[in-house]
């Protein structure tokens, strides 16, 4: 199978080779074919340290599970999962983490379809610590939000706060300097609730 043409972890493979793994997992994943795995032997290799393919930046909205849609197994994602997929301090340093000290080869922002976080910036809802996320989505709002469909312009924002948050982990000293050496490659996705991910974005 292709799946198998890969390693299991990300020491001994390229950003481009982490990519492709992940999108012929994609493909499983949308054909229902997943991938069959040994999980208690994985599980045993695994004590003893990880080496993830790919840090995944993702929405915590409960039907955007990466290790399901890239049909991955365990230790293969170190993700940070947050409404929106906004980062904080504590975000960028787990992004820090997976891409400055366990050495993932790709980082990826996966924004996806109907976000609840998105429409709720959206529509200016702000209650309790919500109000944070929506300060973080506002200037993709601002930039999507030109008085026309709002379901176009919720998409719309979502595939623009995916580029803003790329471009921002873009500039962290770790991946920064990953990215100069080739040691990473950086993606921002979108994710269809109906299965298949799109890459919108290079880096």
């Amino acid at each position: 199978m292709f799946w198998l043409h890969y390693p299991l972890n990300g020491e001994n493979m390229n950003g481009e080779e982490a990519l492709a793994k992940l999108l012929e997992g994609n493909r499983r994943f949308v054909a229902g074919t997943p991938e069959a795995r040994d999980m208690a032997k994985r599980r045993a290799e695994l004590v003893e340290g990880q080496h993830p393919i790919a840090t995944v930046v993702t929405c915590s909205d409960s039907r955007v599970v990466p290790e399901y849609i890239f049909d991955a197994g365990l230790g293969e994602i170190f993700k940070v999962e947050t409404a929106g997929n906004v980062l904080d301090k504590v975000g960028l340093g787990s992004v820090e983490y997976g891409v400055g000290h366990l050495h993932t080869p790709l980082l990826v922002v996966l924004g996806h379809e109907k976000c609840g976080a998105v429409t709720a910036a959206y529509d200016g809802h702000a209650e309790g610590n919500i109000a944070a996320i929506v300060r973080k989505l506002a200037p993709a709002i601002k930039r999507a939000k030109k008085g026309g469909d709002k379901a176009a312009e919720v998409e719309d924002a979502a595939a623009v706060n995916v580029r803003k948050v790329l471009g921002k982990l873009k500039k962290l000293p770790p991946v920064k300097a990953a990215l100069d050496s080739g040691a990473l490659k950086a993606v921002g996705m979108k994710y269809d609730l109906g299965g298949a991910v799109e890459v919108i974005v290079r880096k």
